[in-house]
């Protein structure tokens, strides 16, 4: 589906992408989950699907090529008008970049990268495809965070990146900052020390809007995922983090702001 591009802030999140294993499966399980829809999507990197909620898109997933023994993770992308520029600026600021700058057909440019920390991330110049075409609604991407093992440095970096604004947030002695484009939160960082999963590292986390928290979690696990943290209480609404059934993992949140 061909939509008219919009330019995004650079820095701001704005689409995200999961590369699986088995794709007929994960089309099942995020369909049942989301209600989404999928059509064909540029296939460079191998056969690879978009998610659609009324037909609008929401959310890539590929297949992993063969024989590749990669963890299944959610992949933030963030805004950018030069994916070239930002790559180089990527690794003068201490990170790396593994895929890219590279073209997607007439959709856009690309690069998949680190932060200095090892948390991967996605850029992306956006051309006939301008990222995800709707947030808010059950069934789309409402907010992008970072979990990281201290913040202080890794904010140099995002800030070197994208020019963000940089606030605390979060209780008093908590690790936790805002990050803001033109005054707008766009992410959060969360420094989690000795809590960091040592099997993930710094990592990138997806929300997801559903209509009831509770029931969401039910039904990931009737589907074949799993609840890493059960339903409770956040600043953001009611949230659970979950994973679909092949590990990759992800939160779900009723914030109640439809």
């Amino acid at each position: 589906m061909a939509e008219e591009a919009i330019r995004r802030t650079p820095g701001t999140p704005c689409w995200v992408s999961l590369m699986v294993r088995d794709l007929t499966a994960t089309e099942e399980f995020y369909g049942a989950l989301f209600g989404w829809e999928f059509e064909p999507g540029p296939q460079q990197l191998g056969p690879y699907v978009r998610g659609l909620l009324d037909g609008r898109e929401i959310a890539g997933i590929g297949r992993l090529p063969s024989g590749r023994r990669l963890p299944t993770a959610w992949l933030t992308y963030l805004a950018t008008d030069d994916a070239d520029k930002t790559a180089e600026t990527i690794r003068s600021c201490g990170g790396t970049v593994a895929v890219g700058p590279l073209e997607a057909a007439e959709a856009g440019r690309m690069a998949i990268a680190a932060d200095p920390a090892g948390a991967v991330l996605g850029i992306w110049q956006a051309a006939a495809h301008p990222g995800t075409a709707v947030s808010g609604p059950p069934g789309t991407p409402v907010w992008n965070e970072l979990f990281t093992r201290e913040t202080a440095s890794v904010a140099r970096f995002y800030e070197s990146l994208f020019g963000y604004e940089v606030e605390p947030a979060g209780p008093a002695g908590s690790d936790e900052l805002t990050l803001r484009l033109e005054g707008r939160p766009v992410a959060s960082l969360h420094g989690l020390g000795r809590a960091l999963p040592r099997d993930r590292g710094a990592h990138w986390m997806t929300s997801f809007e559903v209509a009831d928290t509770d029931a969401a979690a039910r039904l990931v696990t009737d589907l074949g995922g799993r609840v890493l943290e059960a339903p409770r209480d956040a600043r953001r609404g009611r949230t659970a983090t979950v994973t679909d059934p092949e590990g990759a993992v992800f939160t779900i949140v009723c914030s109640g702001a439809r």
